[in-house]
């Protein structure tokens, strides 16, 4: 397998923070990088699909980016996102090219930590009922497993209700 070192691990490392890497094969027709993360680590370590969390880049009414991060099985609900984030008003999903280009990340191994540019971002509430969640490690195949406290303090986030549906 490929080195587990991305901008998102060096961070961790850096401040200092207790995290475990978890790397899985990634098919490269998957449909759904979320889905494909959820089967394999609960496959393999019996975690709950509504702990592992997605990394979405959103465009806000103002013409800046924001990130929310939330439960791969839910739904963002974009209008809570941009009321989270302090931008009131709509939001959209985020141009694939500008979230790559933003993030340094590709499609599907979207990080929350460690991104090119730090934005803005939204955790959803959900997570606290966790003592342990998953994201991105920053390439698809990889995933980090960290306390909450620490995913929201180190992307500075704001934790609010954006998601619907289940896992949430």
């Amino acid at each position: 397998m490929a080195s587990t070192s991305t901008p998102a691990t060096k961070l961790l490392s850096r401040e200092k923070v207790p995290y475990t890497v978890h790397e899985y094969p990634h098919d490269p027709r998957s449909g759904s990088y979320g889905s494909e993360a959820t089967s394999a680590l609960g496959l393999r370590l019996g975690v709950d699909a509504a702990q592992i969390f997605k990394t979405l880049v959103v465009a806000l009414s103002d013409g800046t980016l924001g990130v929310a991060v939330i439960p791969v099985p839910a739904t963002l609900s974009l209008k809570a996102a941009a009321a989270a984030l302090g931008r009131g008003g709509k939001a959209a999903m985020a141009e694939r090219a500008d979230a790559e280009r933003v993030t340094g990340y590709v499609l599907g191994g979207i990080s929350p930590l460690g991104q090119r540019k730090r934005l803005s971002t939204v955790v959803d509430e959900s997570a606290r009922n966790f003592d342990r969640v998953f994201c991105s490690a920053g390439r698809r195949g990889l995933e980090i497993e960290l306390a909450p406290a620490d995913l929201i303090r180190l992307t500075g986030a704001v934790v609010a209700p954006v998601s619907a549906g289940p896992g949430h």
